[in-house]
């Protein structure tokens, strides 16, 4: 959704993309309508070319991720050391079942959401999301600087191992309710990703909404696994729907994003030239439109990889349609000057560009003939193969 009015948040699985132009950074509307802020031509572009660099940086770095997550989930399947210490390290994997409820499941959650905020205190409700994130930003920002911090963690320093596990009964009806391995390197990102918790718990500063909102965005391309093209186009065409409806059916939308606090968006301040770092008049763009598209995108990637022709055609030209709808989305909020479902132009690039690359190469079959299998889908897998062995 795009539209003129400045909104604190977007709704949860929500596709949205805002130009924030009428409260300050607490969602306040302005008291005098005459004296709202206009954004210059020049902090309007540094905010949506910033806003549009950041939404690339979590979808190619995750893209990338994601194959070395497929690689390890492949060997994980074949009984070798899969990489993964921790569950919450295994991607997850979406089958077409999956994308066909999710539209109806976040539309619920969105609706939910609208009339809690109808029935109760919109500061209450505020509150606890915030510990939520609070406690979900860590984990995410620690994962994700995970990588950089074992290239840059000083060889001299130990690098000790540690193991937390908590289990419930004795003897063989043990059972493992938390079983995480971590070692020194997490521990450090485990400190900073806190400091930068406590700082957005404190002061709510677009700088480490923004730490978090990467966070969460570049995990859920990297962790979250669509299984084929198939389920991709599903996932991605019941959420165009989707985001269309509750955006020009209902004001359902606007309500929720105008009243949920939480870093689940990016933003830029459109003012930042005259007031620095203390500039309070955001442009927006909601996670949706980044993580939706992604999953897609990385899904491509590792199809490329798949063909072993060092090409990464599919990838760049989706990546490359993806640049282009959003800029699309942009530009038709500015001409109209209305709310735009940011997935109604996303969802035909992302989808269409590679299609036609695909026609064009003569690859349509093949593409949507690859998959990935689930890991319910890999067990049975195995237990079959284990089966047809002893029948043998």
């Amino acid at each position: 959704m795009s539209e003129a009015e400045q909104v604190p948040a977007s709704a949860p699985d929500a596709a949205v993309l805002d130009a924030l132009n009428g409260t300050d950074s607490n969602g306040t509307e302005a008291l005098n309508a005459t004296a709202k802020f206009v954004a210059t031509p020049e902090g309007t572009a540094l905010a949506y070319g910033s806003l549009v660099l950041m939404a690339l940086l979590p979808i190619f770095f995750g893209a990338l991720r994601s194959v070395s997550c497929s690689k390890s989930k492949e060997l994980g399947e074949n009984g070798s050391d899969s990489g993964f210490r921790n569950a919450a390290d295994m991607p997850e994997t979406i089958t077409s079942r999956d994308a066909a409820r999710f539209p109806i499941i976040a539309s619920c959650t969105l609706f939910g959401l609208y009339l809690f905020f109808k029935v109760f205190s919109q500061e209450y409700i505020n509150l606890l999301l915030s510990v939520y994130f609070f406690v979900l930003g860590v984990l995410a920002l620690s994962h994700t600087m995970s990588p950089l911090m074992s290239r840059i963690f000083p060889a001299s320093c130990p690098n000790k191992q540690y193991q937390l596990l908590f289990t419930q009964g004795s003897g063989e009806s043990k059972e493992e309710i938390v079983n995480y391995e971590f070692d020194t390197k997490n521990l450090v990102c485990l400190v900073i990703s806190s400091v930068v918790g406590v700082w957005y718990l404190l002061k709510k500063h677009w700088i480490a909404n923004n730490l978090f909102g990467l966070a969460f965005a570049l995990n859920g391309v990297e962790l979250l696994h669509l299984n084929n093209v198939s389920t991709g186009c599903i996932l991605l065409g019941g959420l165009f729907v989707y985001d269309v409806f509750w955006v020009f059916g209902t004001n359902v939308m606007v309500t929720v994003a105008k009243s949920f606090e939480a870093p689940i968006k990016l933003v830029f301040p459109q003012d930042l030239l005259e007031k620095g770092l203390e500039a309070s008049n955001f442009a927006m763009l909601g996670l949706g439109d980044i993580v939706i598209p992604g999953i897609f995108i990385a899904l491509l990637l590792r199809f490329d990889v798949s063909l072993k022709k060092n090409s990464r055609t599919y990838f760049y030209s989706s990546f490359l349609a993806y640049i282009f709808g959003l800029g699309l989305t942009i530009f038709v909020m500015h001409t109209f000057k209305h709310a735009q479902p940011a997935l109604l132009y996303l969802v035909p690039a992302c989808v269409g560009f590679p299609v036609i690359v695909a026609l064009f190469k003569g690859e349509l079959t093949e593409m949507f003939r690859y998959e990935e299998a689930s890991p319910e889908e890999a067990g049975s897998k195995d237990e079959s193969s284990e089966s047809e062995k002893k029948d043998q």
